[in-house]
């Protein structure tokens, strides 16, 4: 049963500071989401219940997006969901409809960008046993961040022949002398010093607290000198100016220390896009921690995921510097809505980000091994049965009742 008898989530000199009992909101999501919310929901529920021996419990608080809520108030994300994640602190979501038409663009670039949740993190990491089209899907071990409100996400743009897009490109050409048909469609992606630093940032300390080998900034700056290319820049001025004695970069590696790494520190590095993307197949044991513009870091992350298993296997958070939003990192799948047959697998590794996130580290140790044990035991739901020799095909409820089951 969701209770909102719970405290509150709160932060002090930036750091969090969690209670035994904290309120955390929750978007069960729309088509697949409901089944996938309760069996996370279950999972996490016992593993906090038998670890923290009853100490500790987690009050969920629903809150409405999609569908749901749409059915319910008129509105698709309403000001007082919003308004409830930025004040607990830490939530989570299943997947959100996209809706139809005009109006809100995307909800989940609408939740992002109005609790300005500037890193998308998403780490891929391939769980021995799952289906994968790799050799060795065991070399992929990376955590992408991505920058989350900037870029063409902010939807800047007009259909081609409309008054604005014909507006803009007559300036364009007369004024700054380019040439763009005046039948083109025309969007604008807007990158800020501001904005880019404050994700690199983000990475380069993550890598450092987590012991990471490399940080890398991926980009198309060939192309894109004065935004992507910039995005490259500004990464190394930040690596400069803030963390000049814990990181090295790539020239600094070998002119100063002779290709070797000094002791205590991480190597900063950039690639173009495109290589980027042959390079993770090719020698995917080469990258750690990378950062990334919105649109690469979209691209990039799910194709990751196709390394480990796809999506359904890939864990989400977007986080600011107070707020972080936990979400499965599929779609909603709504032929498959309320058949209790889905993989719930994305949305209870990022329930285990969150817990790690709250700093209650033993019951995510605790669901990822059973996590792990259960998918060994090749009980799982029909995406990697169908996949997997002598596997033990369940219910979405099932794979719970297993998780829950292995709980050490």
């Amino acid at each position: 049963m969701s209770t909102n008898e719970g405290d509150r989530i709160t932060y002090t000199g930036g750091m969090i500071q969690v209670p035994d009992h904290p309120v955390i909101p929750f978007i069960e999501g729309d088509g697949i989401g409901p089944d996938i919310w309760r069996a996370t929901q279950r999972v996490v529920d016992a593993a906090v219940r038998k670890i923290y021996a009853g100490q500790r419990r987690i009050a969920w608080k629903e809150v409405l997006a999609g569908e749901k809520a749409y059915h319910e108030t008129g509105q698709w994300l309403p000001q007082a969901t919003l308004d409830t994640l930025r004040e607990y602190k830490v939530s989570i979501k299943g997947p959100l409809t996209t809706p139809i038409g005009g109006g809100i663009r995307s909800l989940n670039v609408t939740i992002r960008q109005e609790l300005d949740l500037y890193a998308c993190v998403r780490p891929v990491r391939y769980i021995a046993g799952v289906p994968s089209p790799m050799r060795e899907p065991d070399k992929v071990d990376m955590v992408i961040f991505r920058e989350n409100t900037e870029d063409i996400y902010l939807g800047i743009e007009w259909p081609s022949g409309s008054p604005e897009a014909t507006q803009l490109i007559e300036f364009i050409n007369r004024e700054l002398h380019k040439h763009i048909s005046v039948d083109a469609a025309i969007g604008i992606k807007p990158m800020t010093k501001a904005g880019s630093q404050r994700l690199i940032r983000r990475a380069i300390q993550y890598a450092l607290d987590h012991h990471r080998r490399s940080v890398t900034l991926m980009h198309k700056g060939n192309i894109m000198k004065f935004t992507e290319g910039a995005f490259r820049d500004w990464g190394y001025e930040l690596a400069q100016t803030e963390f000049a004695d814990r990181v090295v970069t790539e020239d600094a590696l070998y002119k100063e220390f002779n290709g070797k790494m000094p002791p205590d520190r991480i190597l900063l590095k950039d690639r173009i896009a495109d290589i980027t993307f042959q390079q993770v197949l090719l020698r995917p044991s080469e990258f750690d921690v990378i950062a990334c513009p919105n649109l690469n870091g979209d691209f990039l992350s799910d194709a990751l995921a196709a390394q480990v298993g796809g999506v359904g296997m890939a864990p989400g958070s977007n986080i600011a510097d107070e707020v972080a939003v936990f979400e499965a990192t599929h779609g909603t799948a709504p032929k498959y809505a309320n058949l209790d047959k889905v993989n719930p697998s994305s949305l209870i590794l990022s329930a285990i980000m969150m817990l790690e996130h709250m700093g209650w580290n033993e019951a995510a140790e605790g669901i990822g091994q059973a996590l792990e044990a259960t998918i060994a035991n090749k009980i799982v739901t029909y995406d990697l049965a169908r996949q997997t020799a002598g596997a033990r095909e369940v219910k979405t409820s099932e794979f719970a009742d297993a998780i829950i089951q292995a709980l050490a």
